[in-house]
């Protein structure tokens, strides 16, 4: 099966639609999957015109994904024409922007949801432009939630070999500590387990990390190891998971950048994230430039497959015509691992 799928533009404004049109300058793209842009036709052809790519390229506008030719050369983008280019200008942040970008991502999930595609990306959007058009969503994930009538979900972020769920996210310290409970540690712990079956991997090897200090120490420096996760890790074995914890948290992602895990489970937001970040941005001091980012996020547990960029819209560099198109290519290859293996 080649899986059809539905890549989002994101902001018009961002780099979203420099990056699509670079992913799909790529051959290799169409031996993955059959892909799909879901934005504004003139908004990827006048990024077609900026990047002035040694592949010709061709903008085919279509109404529905059955006239979508998937050929290398021609860039089918399911147009939903929203965009006023008399006012359109990159860089800034605009409400017929967010507005757009908006619309994109409801579409892309109605079409998988319809099984018209087999799967969805999505580049990046900006929450102060979709919030100046009306629409008070945190970002992809929440709309995705609402869109399916998820209510159980969760991100999972990789960057290589490392792979990283979250028992909670955009929530205060206080409050990221008081959501460490056993049935939550399980549920995003069975979350990312059967997305590592749909990466390809047999029997996945899951570390949890701890909350505190060294584990806590046995209690020295907090309860939650004793209460919490060690009843969950013990219960999760018993189910035949092959999970192991808790690991400490200052030990356990180096051991997963390494290959010795296939996933953590972090048990905050800054906990899983900052490795993902120290590992997926570096600089490179001959060019004097930020090296590309493979970085992806995944939501999981919806019941379509969503992969996105785990960057921003870099509206400093939008239009220049210098965005790397590597996070969005990762974006595509795990989309499509994860369609074939579903």
């Amino acid at each position: 099966m080649t899986p059809i799928l539905a890549i989002t533009m994101g902001d018009p404004a961002g780099i979203g639609p420099e990056i699509c049109v670079r992913s799909l300058a790529h051959k290799e793209t169409y031996k993955q999957c059959r892909p799909i842009i879901v934005g504004d036709a003139k908004i990827i052809q006048l990024a077609v015109d900026l990047l002035k790519l040694e592949t010709p390229l061709k903008v085919n506008a279509v109404k529905n994904v059955a006239d979508a030719r998937f050929e290398h050369g021609t860039i089918d983008v399911y147009d939903l024409n929203l965009i006023d280019a008399s006012t359109f200008v990159f860089g800034k942040v605009q409400e017929q922007c967010g507005n757009a970008a908006f619309e994109y991502v409801v579409k892309a999930i109605d079409l998988a949801m319809k099984k018209e595609v087999d799967g969805t990306c999505t580049a990046p959007l900006n929450k102060e432009a979709i919030h100046l058009a009306g629409h008070n969503f945190d970002g992809h994930t929440e709309i995705y939630a609402t869109y399916t009538g998820t209510k159980k979900y969760a991100m999972l972020l990789a960057e290589g070999k490392l792979r990283v769920i979250h028992v909670s996210t955009h929530v205060s310290l206080r409050e990221a500590c008081d959501r460490c409970k056993k049935e939550r540690i399980m549920e995003v712990y069975e979350l990312i387990d059967d997305a590592c079956r749909q990466f390809g991997i047999e029997k996945p090897h899951i570390a949890v990390a701890g909350l505190n200090p060294h584990c806590s120490e046995n209690g020295l420096f907090g309860w939650e190891e004793e209460k919490e996760i060690i009843p969950a890790v013990e219960e999760l074995k018993a189910r035949g998971y092959n999970a192991e914890g808790p690991i400490p948290p200052d030990s356990v992602f180096a051991k997963a950048k390494c290959g010795w895990y296939d996933g953590v489970v972090a048990m905050y937001h800054d906990q899983g994230h900052i490795p993902l970040k120290v590992l997926g941005f570096n600089w490179d001091e001959e060019s004097g430039k930020m090296l590309p980012q493979r970085g992806v996020n995944i939501t999981l547990g919806l019941p379509i497959i969503r992969v996105s960029v785990d960057h921003g819209t870099a509206f400093d560099v939008a239009g220049k015509g210098i965005a790397a198109e590597d996070a969005l290519l990762a974006s595509i290859e795990y989309a499509t691992r994860m369609a074939k293996n579903k």
